[in-house]
């Protein structure tokens, strides 16, 4: 009778660990509902990486928005954003393109909508202001973006020629972007001076000693409409 042979251990082949750049950038498993997980594609990350990066800026402000805190929020690794960003000025760079490409789409719609109305342009920047505080507060946030970013630069440039479309529009003249006559760029800064000044002093929560003394009913909205009326309004003569 054969004795039963004894069972040879298992062993277990080393498996090369690929380079820790992969590792970083190689995203983590996010999670798309119970009992199932989705992995995010190379390609889609990017793309995920700054859709969290515009909640963690809405929600908890600029100063809360970190690569840390992108990485968090999209469930991959810490490492992730600087593989596709650089750092953190080059992510809130490309968010910033992504808010003036859809700030220019908004005015855009706005002009388009109404040739004639006039203040359908400043409703729809203070419009976007209200819906989007933090991504319009980065927008104007010069120091923290890299305006040499070709994103960045076309995004915003685009967004200029839209607003030099809507003066030209109330003026009723072709107005280059290249070149301004002096007339052209005092009304193009009196309107922006007009519509930034009521829209930043909105959010930041100034203008309440006025709105609490507004006639019963009247709100944000009817004192730019008033706003607009008193700057549109024909200067007098002597």
């Amino acid at each position: 009778m054969k004795k039963p042979e004894a069972k040879r251990p298992r062993v277990r082949r080393a498996v090369p660990r690929p380079p820790q750049a992969a590792l970083a950038a190689r995203p983590r498993r996010a999670s798309a509902g119970p009992g199932h997980d989705t992995p995010y594609h190379h390609g889609a990350l990017r793309d995920a990486l700054l859709q969290a990066a515009e909640r963690v800026l809405e929600r908890d402000g600029l100063p809360g928005l970190t690569l840390r805190a992108v990485a968090r929020e999209a469930g991959v690794s810490h490492a992730a954003p600087t593989h596709h960003f650089g750092d953190l000025t080059g992510l809130v760079s490309e968010l910033a393109a992504i808010g003036y490409r859809r700030f220019g789409m908004a005015m855009a719609a706005a002009a388009t909508a109404s040739s004639t109305d006039h203040g359908a342009s400043a409703r729809a920047y203070v419009g976007f202001a209200r819906a989007h505080p933090g991504m319009y507060g980065l927008m104007f946030r010069t120091e923290r973006l890299d305006m040499t970013r070709p994103s960045l630069r076309e995004a915003a440039n685009a967004s200029f020629a839209g607003f030099t479309g809507a003066i030209g529009a109330y003026r009723g003249e072709q107005i280059s972007t290249d070149r301004l006559t002096l007339d052209q760029a005092g009304a193009m800064t009196l309107a922006w001076s007009m519509v930034h000044g009521f829209t930043t002093l909105l959010l930041d929560g100034r203008l309440g000693n006025i709105l609490a003394r507004l006639p019963e009913g009247a709100d944000a909205d009817a004192l730019l409409e008033a706003t607009l009326r008193a700057t549109m309004r024909p200067s007098r003569g002597p």
